[in-house]
């Protein structure tokens, strides 16, 4: 009988128009081009990260869920919708703007087979300095200034700018209008969905020399013209041994803590754990053996885990179900 124990995964690469090179500074082994995401615990048709270390390895996070089902995921570890794992964990660099772009709800009509909506938080790594993201719509865009706006080409002149350091975090409901920009390299977590919808590409090309598809109606049905609920915060306040909560969503909970020394930890028997090491380095300790892990690592810690220690100095993400 397998024992549980934290999960390290082989990551998922994906080029992007966007990407560059800054995701080798975790010692991760990219492939050539322009990698904008690392997929690192992904349970998703258009990308599956394998376990990478102990009994399990080579096993895809699928073929996890269907053998270790409940007792590892815990009791609300699967989507309803698709029965698969719930969040999609990645790193992201970008070495240029990203699409401004929206992401629906779960109940928009217009999803594809399958998908769910798609909220998501970033916690910002690294950034260059004047570095910037856009987060949400001016006071007053309506979705018919909105059109105006896309057809015209002055998207950006109703769009909000927000200066970024490293350390920063921001909470991205579906219906946020949104785009990180160049300079910057983050944590994301989300839930478990590939669905975009485009609003401005700059007028550039994609890797392949076409224009990028732009998604007007979708994106003109899903942005929250009201508010979505989006909030930013800096984590300058974080004290060491301690959690500070960073995102509550109906789809996750994810909280930064400082590790200085040795911490002592648990997991809950209703929700796995997913823990992103942000910076420095130690252990990760359990009953039954220990792993070092280092910046950039993330780690799934099965619902049924129990105790486990951190000791070292980092900074970690906790993720968990609410």
């Amino acid at each position: 009988m397998t024992q549980p124990y934290p999960l390290l995964f082989q990551p998922e690469f994906k080029e992007r128009v966007w990407g560059g090179r800054a995701l080798t500074q975790f010692g991760l082994n990219i492939p050539e081009g322009h990698i904008g995401e690392g997929w690192m615990i992904a349970d998703h048709p258009n990308g599956t990260s394998r376990v990478a270390n102990g009994e399990l390895a080579g096993q895809g996070l699928d073929q996890i869920r269907e053998q270790f089902g409940l007792e590892w995921f815990g009791s609300k570890g699967f989507s309803e919708v698709n029965g698969r794992f719930p969040l999609l964990i990645k790193l992201l660099d970008c070495n240029d703007d990203l699409s401004v772009q929206v992401h629906p709800t779960d109940d928009y009509e217009g999803l594809p087979s399958g998908e769910l909506g798609k909220t998501e938080m970033w916690y910002v790594l690294d950034a260059k300095p004047g570095a910037k993201i856009i987060y949400g719509l001016r006071e007053g865009v309506t979705r018919e200034t909105l059109q105006d706006a896309m057809e015209n080409g002055t998207v950006m002149d109703q769009l909000q700018e927000l200066p970024v350091k490293a350390g920063d975090s921001f909470y991205i409901p579906a219906g946020t209008v949104h785009a990180l920009c160049a300079g910057v390299v983050v944590a994301e977590i989300q839930q478990n969905s590939d669905t975009t919808y485009r609003i401005y590409d700059y007028n550039r090309p994609g890797l392949d020399g076409q224009p990028r598809e732009l998604h007007i109606e979708h994106s003109l049905n899903v942005t929250a013209y009201e508010g979505s609920g989006a909030t930013a915060m800096s984590t300058d306040n974080a004290v060491a041994g301690q959690w500070l909560e960073l995102a509550r969503s109906p789809y996750f909970v994810v909280e930064k803590g400082l590790v200085q020394g040795s911490w002592s930890l648990s997991t809950a028997s209703d929700s796995f754990t997913i823990l992103v090491v942000c910076d420095g380095e130690g252990t990760l300790a359990w009953d039954g053996g220990s792993i070092s892990y280092s910046s950039g690592q993330c780690f799934l810690l099965p619902a049924n885990l129990g105790a486990y220690t951190l000791d070292g100095e980092s900074t970690v993400l906790r993720s968990y179900l609410p």
